[in-house]
């Protein structure tokens, strides 16, 4: 496997991609989408006025992240799905499997071009995501961390997406399991959370009450993509409240990040632990969707491999 195999097999699924007008067409309606959603949101928060910072500016922060990394997880399967079968069934995969490239070279070659498309998809949505940041209500360090991570999990999915489509012979079905796996890991994670909860419960005595343990089932929310971003985001400066004679530091309750990272932080922590645990959750999770991410990568390197020793039924080589 070689940069310079990898750089060829991406730059013609780019061209590939952008010979339909349709890419350009989808970007547009897109762009104009989320970027209005962003500012009608934020319209929506000013005429509210509720912030504990004075200003809609973390809310709207937040929010839109939230939403963004929501619509895009749901947009980036349709990128990598049919990208290996896709063209098992146009009968043009052979043409790269007889060269010399490498399976390496064919597999990371067509998940950066998926991966380039999904950062491009994230980059048109900066201007509602930067706003805040322009005005000062965030700091920079904030969003470039969440920015990052929200770029890997665009990856993740993607490889992910690619390997179903190695396994599989045809894209539609790669496609569905790799929409079913998006929400596995959005909605799945907390639904197996809440099952697993009375599980994990501890009983005291035998006429006794029941003991959430939520220590022991917390790793079922670790994957989950918003967890995972809401958490590995840095946390805003405590804000000093007075009341009366009495003068504490609180979190802003505005910040829809930092409150599903404290709510996760303490289901890892237990209810034992205080008000604000410094567990965090989010490289846990990370480094799980990453080893998934890297075994789909293996996976479809390793469909790519020629000679083919049993074709799919059904599906022509050439």
């Amino acid at each position: 496997m070689t940069l310079r195999g990898i750089g060829l097999v991406a730059r013609q699924e780019i061209r590939t991609r952008l010979r339909t007008g349709r890419w350009k067409v989808l970007l547009g309606v897109w762009f104009v989408v989320v970027n209005g959603l962003g500012l009608l949101f934020r319209l929506a928060l000013e005429a509210d006025g509720i912030s504990s910072f004075g200003e809609p500016g973390v809310p709207m922060f937040g929010g839109v992240l939230l939403g963004v990394l929501v619509l895009t997880l749901l947009v980036t399967p349709a990128l990598g799905a049919q990208s290996i079968n896709g063209d098992r069934e146009r009968g043009t995969l052979a043409t790269l499997q007889v060269t010399r490239l490498a399976p390496g070279d064919i597999a990371v070659g067509k998940l950066a071009a998926a991966w380039g498309t999904g950062l491009l998809i994230l980059l048109l949505t900066l201007p509602c995501v930067l706003f805040p940041v322009a005005e000062g209500a965030v700091g920079p360090g904030r969003a470039l961390v969440v920015l990052v991570v929200m770029a890997l999990l665009i990856g993740i999915v993607c490889a992910v997406s690619q390997g179903w489509s190695a396994l599989l012979a045809r894209s539609i079905t790669s496609v569905l399991l790799s929409y079913l796996t998006v929400f596995g890991l959005i909605v799945g994670t907390p639904l197996l959370f809440t099952i697993a909860l009375p599980f994990a419960a501890e009983r005291h005595g035998v006429d006794g009450y029941d003991e959430e343990r939520t220590d022991r089932v917390w790793w079922l929310l670790a994957p989950n993509p918003v967890v995972v971003l809401a958490d590995a985001a840095p946390r805003l400066p405590k804000r000093t409240v007075r009341s009366g004679d009495v003068v504490y530091t609180r979190s802003p309750s505005s910040d829809p990040l930092g409150g599903i990272s404290r709510e996760v932080r303490q289901i890892h922590a237990g209810d034992d632990a205080g008000p604000d645990p410094e567990l965090p959750v989010w490289p846990y999770g990370l480094a799980f969707d990453l080893a998934i991410a890297a075994g789909a990568v293996w996976i479809s390197a390793a469909r790519l491999r020629t000679p083919l020793h049993r074709v799919p039924k059904g599906v022509r080589v050439a």
